[in-house]
């Protein structure tokens, strides 16, 4: 879910190759389960090998991840870890949210009407801790570094771009802004053209770049203040104050000097303390101060993972190593090709 802040930030359509060249960290959670719900057969059931084990996952995971490579972006997957106790709320609805997603899109099948019951097995997706584990294989086995972070990804993405270890975040949720994030990128692992929920029309997606100082420069307020507004629209911590919305939000913080006037002004509902843990959960996160490294990809650990513990198709996976090797030998040199990982 994250914070609705589309409304107030900057975002400038960019290609992949303005990117190029760029670490950037990705939030593995947010994109692995892009990857969940839209890799999906016809009827909305997942891909999956013949001993029913899922595969969706590690399908976008290696695809669109050499796709990235194949333009020159270096992506680095940020895992997250023990959730705050605030999120419990929003974890229990996101629960709900998914069984009464299943019932509908069992109760579609039945009636045989395939749009809808793809529409709702979207919105069932579950990532397990073994899918979880099976993907950081995947990574080390194609030479791609992952950060496992103490709490929130996002937030170790942004500390992580913050101190210059890489040189952007990448993720669909505005919350990486009130993290810190110096510049996001959203769409990067989910562009092109794509269906519309409930609709016979596509839409074109296109990478966006939105940098937070130039957003808060614009919008006349510090990031502190954007934290704020995030607390009166609602966060994955808290619900918010109801009739509040960003631009709503926007006046009233300019109109307040502390948090304490503007969750008086707001009329919140909500306790001021749990307001205040938020802010400084966002403000100063507990992180890790991660080491990033690349390294060639290891073809036969990658075919083992893919093709012969889940049944990719093994001509097709030898096909992407090929096609990516191939296009970084003839873009930099077969002599500098080691010296990129």
């Amino acid at each position: 879910m994250g914070v609705d802040l589309g409304s107030l930030v900057m975002p400038e359509r960019i290609e992949f190759k303005d990117l190029e060249n760029k670490i950037v960290a990705i939030d593995a959670f947010n994109t692995i389960y892009q990857f969940l719900s839209i890799i999906r057969q016809r009827d909305g059931t997942p891909l999956l090998d013949s001993k029913g084990n899922i595969t969706s996952h590690l399908s976008g995971l290696f695809y669109r991840t050499l796709k990235l490579l194949e333009y020159g972006i270096k992506p680095v997957y940020v895992f997250d870890g023990k959730p705050p106790s605030w999120k419990e709320g929003t974890i229990k609805t996101r629960i709900e949210t998914k069984e009464d997603a299943k019932k509908k899109w069992e109760d579609a099948l039945k009636q045989g009407n395939l749009d809808e019951a793809r529409k709702y097995a979207q919105a069932t997706s579950t990532l397990t801790p073994e899918m979880v584990d099976e993907s950081k294989q995947l990574l080390d086995a194609m030479g791609v570094p992952h950060v496992q972070a103490i709490s929130e990804g996002e937030a170790e993405a942004a500390y992580l771009t913050i101190e210059g270890k890489t040189d952007c975040a990448a993720s669909q949720d505005y919350d990486s802004l009130l993290f810190g994030a110096p510049v996001l990128i959203r769409n990067l692992t989910v562009s092109g053209r794509r269906k519309l929920p409930g609709r016979d029309r596509y839409a074109e997606v296109y990478v966006e770049r939105i940098n937070l100082k130039n957003s808060l420069e614009n919008l006349g307020i510090s990031r502190e203040q954007l934290v704020w507004i995030g607390l009166l629209v609602g966060t994955d911590f808290n619900d918010g104050v109801k009739g509040i919305g960003p631009k709503k939000g926007l006046k009233l913080v300019k109109e307040c000097k502390s948090l304490k006037e503007v969750h008086a002004k707001s009329k919140s509902e909500e306790d001021i303390e749990l307001w205040r843990n938020i802010e400084q959960f966002f403000m100063i996160p507990d992180v890790n101060d991660a080491e990033i490294a690349f390294r060639e990809i290891n073809r036969g650990k990658v075919i083992e993972i893919l093709c012969e513990k889940h049944e990719f198709s093994e001509n097709r996976v030898e096909h992407a190593i090929n096609n990516f090797v191939q296009q970084r030998k003839e873009k930099i040199g077969q002599e500098k090709l080691g010296k990129w990982f």
